[in-house]
């Protein structure tokens, strides 16, 4: 709110993406875009991190003057419907109740494999760590061992060939290894919903991620929605 406050005050246009309308960082900004996501009940955020992004991703398109990407946008609500109904089974036999994993991803659907990351933890107590597929190789692959498992997030862009040949890489070391693409030659494809454009595919990517790991968390005995030592709004000192 503070950030928002200097920024107008020095002459920027300032918007704040939120769902709440009322809040102090609405009633700070020039402009307010509603996500709409409705309540949040589990402490562990998905919907408003899903709906902020697409608010996000409709200001860009609207700017750029992106027609394919509002297209897209048209389209999410029903193939995110779609992915919501993927929960990557073989990937939760595969992780069981190791302590450890990897997610990657390259390009926009790095930031999802941040995100996938974060909820690993919050929800299932997983020691889980991103890395660009870029990166992975530069030294956190030593830990790796026979069925270590990673996911590597695979959206249908340009990043895509590369990753999913660093995943080929690692699944040829030993890891269990499984990537949203058809392209693996050793890694192992699971489903996924491909979107009509590659700055919409890692929301379907991520949508189908949370299916899986709510399932997860409750096969390693955890409530997935009150997750230990956190709650829903934090103080920053």
């Amino acid at each position: 709110v503070k950030m928002t406050h200097a920024a107008r005050r020095d002459g920027a246009h300032t918007i704040a993406i939120t769902n709440d309308t009322a809040s102090p960082l609405a009633n700070e900004a020039d402009r307010v875009l509603d996500i709409h996501a409705g309540p949040e009940r589990s402490v562990a955020a998905t919907k408003t991190f899903v709906t902020s992004a697409v608010a996000g991703l409709a200001l860009y398109a609207d700017w750029a003057g992106d027609d394919d990407l509002r297209a897209a946008l048209l389209y999410l609500p029903a193939q995110l419907k779609l992915a919501a109904e993927i929960d990557w089974p073989e990937l939760r036999e595969s992780i069981g109740q190791r302590p450890s994993l990897f997610t990657t991803g390259r390009g926009p659907a790095w930031a999802i494999s941040g995100e996938a990351a974060l909820k690993f933890k919050e929800t299932c107590q997983l020691h889980a760590e991103s890395y660009s597929s870029a990166e992975i190789l530069h030294g956190p692959i030593s830990i790796v061992d026979a069925g270590f498992p990673v996911l590597s997030l695979a959206a249908g862009d340009a990043a895509e060939p590369g990753l999913v040949d660093v995943a080929d890489r690692i699944a040829e070391m030993g890891a269990q290894v499984f990537v949203t693409s058809e392209m693996c030659r050793k890694a192992r494809r699971i489903d996924y919903v491909r979107t009509g454009h590659p700055l919409t595919d890692p929301l379907a990517l991520i949508v189908s991620f949370y299916s899986m790991v709510e399932r997860l968390a409750l096969d390693r005995g955890v409530d997935p929605d009150i997750p230990r030592h956190l709650r829903k709004v934090t103080e920053t000192v």
